[in-house]
């Protein structure tokens, strides 16, 4: 019935009365919390464009687990700074690597800590890519055009580095992750990911996969968090064009037909039709990276007075789970989840 039977602002009067109907509920445990790890004792350095966001040592990151665990956010996802950089992501994958030291102290104080492991190379790859790179000649016509430095192209491997993210993933694995999350969007990543898994005894040990990661303009921050910038050109060959709905939707299916459990979409807020239509299509645990470029734009304008910062905070984190997420990799976990008590 219409106005004045209806009055959709009788359930709006009081909190209470609110919150009874409310439709999407945020909680704690929705929240996935996001660790940069990197070597020293005693170390907190706060990232310059993530105010709150810190690199920390090993001890540090144990003591932040068990903070953000008592405030119930239950999972983590760890990214590593290792000491050194080579072509073959060395530090990813070698056994006393920074993330798998940081997942086995996490998991000696916080042992029902839930560790996720981003699985990528560009953090350890000296030339910043999420794969191995081979260099390729110039046609003669570009040659001829291009000024002499310019001589050579680049070509991100994609079947070669399968078996980086394989042998990673197994690393990652012995070390404690309970979760591997692939997030370098080579083609068959999952495939590989999971027949190394099994052939080291890990079949029971889940892959949430970024399954739709896009070559987004919000990522920023977090390569200075995680000292990731790609040292030439960038990540538009292999992370997909943000103008794609339906590759999106073929990128999902295929990982999960590889063997993922879980499927990501990365960013969050921008992408929040492709977390809905992901969520009427796919039965499956859906996640949302809520990144580092929306993190620090809310900081940035809540610090200039011009919004409020903890409200749209709140909002956006309600808006990425009413679009269907089921869980949000956010920087907000922590604030987030003490307000909500």
């Amino acid at each position: 019935m219409a106005f004045p039977i209806t009055r959709l602002r009788r359930l709006r009067k009081s909190e209470p009365i609110r919150s009874m109907v409310r439709e999407t509920r945020l909680t704690p445990e929705n929240f996935v919390y996001p660790l940069f790890v990197c070597p020293g004792t005693g170390v907190r350095k706060e990232v310059r464009s993530m105010p709150g966001v810190f690199n920390l040592s090993v001890e540090e990151a144990v003591k932040e687990v068990r903070d953000a665990y008592s405030l119930g956010v239950l999972s983590v996802i760890l990214f590593g700074l290792p000491e050194k950089k080579d072509e073959v992501a060395t530090g990813a994958w070698a056994e006393n690597g920074i993330v798998q030291q940081a997942a086995r102290a996490i998991k000696r104080d916080v042992p029902n800590a839930i560790l996720i492991g981003d699985v990528c190379l560009c953090e350890y790859m000296s030339h910043g890519h999420c794969g191995i790179v081979k260099a390729t000649p110039q046609s003669l016509g570009a040659a001829v055009a291009a000024p002499p430095a310019a001589t050579t192209e680049y070509e991100i491997v994609n079947d070669a580095t399968l078996d980086l993210l394989a042998r990673t993933s197994v690393s990652l694995a012995r070390a404690g992750i309970d979760i591997i999350a692939p997030s370098d969007m080579m083609d068959g990543r999952v495939a590989a990911i999971r027949k190394g898994l099994d052939e080291a005894g890990f079949a029971n040990t889940p892959i949430l996969s970024y399954a739709a990661k896009f070559a987004s303009g919000f990522y920023g921050p977090f390569r200075e968090a995680a000292d990731s910038a790609p040292q030439f050109g960038d990540r538009r060959s292999y992370q997909m064009d943000p103008a794609n709905f339906r590759e999106a939707m073929r990128e999902i299916e295929l990982d999960l037909e590889e063997g993922a459990d879980m499927i990501m979409v990365k960013p969050a807020m921008p992408y929040l039709d492709l977390i809905w239509q992901a969520r009427q299509r796919f039965d499956v645990p859906l996640g949302a990276y809520q990144v580092s470029g929306e993190f620090s734009m809310i900081i940035a304008a809540g610090r200039n007075g011009w919004i409020d910062c903890e409200r749209a905070m709140m909002e956006s984190l309600t808006a990425i789970r009413r679009a269907g997420a089921d869980f949000i990799l956010t920087y907000f976990a922590k604030p987030a989840a003490r307000l909500l008590g």
